[in-house]
């Protein structure tokens, strides 16, 4: 009796040790979600800190529940296609775009995976949703509005050059948005009784021929266009405005850090947690179509005094009073 009682015992202690590797596997957590995101930025870039703080508030970390494989354009927006591709073939959970460039291309790939798109781009007109209030299929994102601050810019740049009459604008005609920025930056330009001369660059051997045809024109001051192009190059687009000494502006907020004179454009640490936040609202389930396109609320207005100075511009308080940071 004891012998059967303690086979029976062993037999049973073998079949729990048989069906334990079976039970552990099928306990172990499900692989991390991937997040594809897709930039036409510079290569070795990385998502901004307000993107991952707006990620961790919707619950994920990355490296801990979910992964990200990044994916960079370097500029050359004829590569997105291919990339955003891959991104799809790889199976992502989401595409998180940044740039119009990278969410048209990612709109182009997949009908199925939902995108979360950051763009300078008005997202109506260039397709990217029926409406902000209720996009429609699989994307849905952020826009900054960076596009329709430039005749914003322009205004300010002519609060700080009342007298001048012609101004050159530096823009990249190779954008997706590229017709659409000059025909709004002419209109503008009417309206203030501006002359605008539109300077082409799409490659950094353009910069030295655009910068060196002001005096030709005898601008007397320069609108640097919104696009990645010209802000993955602030430091050297600020180094080019002070060699030639003329009075610039721009988006990107590096580019008065660097020694340029003045940038306007919306705050970056809003839009970016916004576009984190809602890239993980994607990956608890929710649908692009449900979330509404959302626009931003702040905007930033940098000043370089110590350009200002060297180029002999007197701020005017009006413009002073309304700058978020000032740099002596």
């Amino acid at each position: 009796m004891t012998a059967t009682i303690a086979r029976r015992e062993l037999i049973a202690a073998l079949g729990g040790a048989a069906a334990w590797p079976l039970a552990a596997r099928g306990q172990q957590q499900p692989a991390m979600p991937i997040i594809g995101y897709l930039s036409s930025e510079a290569v070795g870039s990385y998502a901004p800190p307000a993107f991952h703080q707006g990620l961790s508030e919707a619950g994920y970390v990355e490296g801990r529940n979910v992964a990200i494989e990044y994916h960079w354009a370097d500029g050359s927006y004829d590569r997105l296609p291919v990339l955003a591709a891959d991104l799809v073939r790889r199976q992502v959970a989401v595409i998180a775009a940044v740039t119009g460039p990278s969410a048209l291309a990612a709109k182009a790939a997949t009908t199925t995976v939902p995108i979360v798109f950051w763009t300078a781009l008005d997202p109506i007109e260039f397709g990217l949703g029926a409406s902000l209030s209720r996009p429609v299929g699989n994307v849905t994102g952020v826009t900054s509005l960076s596009l329709t601050l430039g005749p914003k810019r322009l205004e300010l740049l002519h609060e700080l050059l009342p007298t001048a009459t012609v101004i050159a604008l530096l823009f990249n005609p190779t954008g997706a948005n590229a017709e659409v920025q000059a025909r709004i930056m002419q209109v503008a330009a009417r309206s203030l009784g501006i002359q605008l001369y539109v300077l082409h660059a799409s490659i950094e051997r353009d910069f030295d021929a655009a910068f060196s045809k002001l005096a030709e024109l005898r601008a007397s001051g320069m609108v640097i266009g919104q696009d990645v192009f010209f802000g993955s190059r602030s430091e050297q687009l600020a180094a080019l405005t002070v060699r030639h000494a003329i009075p610039a502006i721009a988006a990107d907020r590096d580019f008065a850090v660097a020694g340029g004179l003045i940038t306007y454009s919306s705050n970056t640490i809003e839009t970016a947690y916004q576009y984190g936040f809602y890239v993980g609202r994607i990956l608890r389930g929710e649908k692009p179509a449900d979330l509404p396109i959302m626009q931003p609320t702040k905007f930033d207005l940098v000043i370089n005094m110590k350009a200002a100075k060297a180029l002999g511009i007197e701020v005017p308080r009006t413009v002073f009073v309304r700058a978020n940071e000032v740099i002596e």
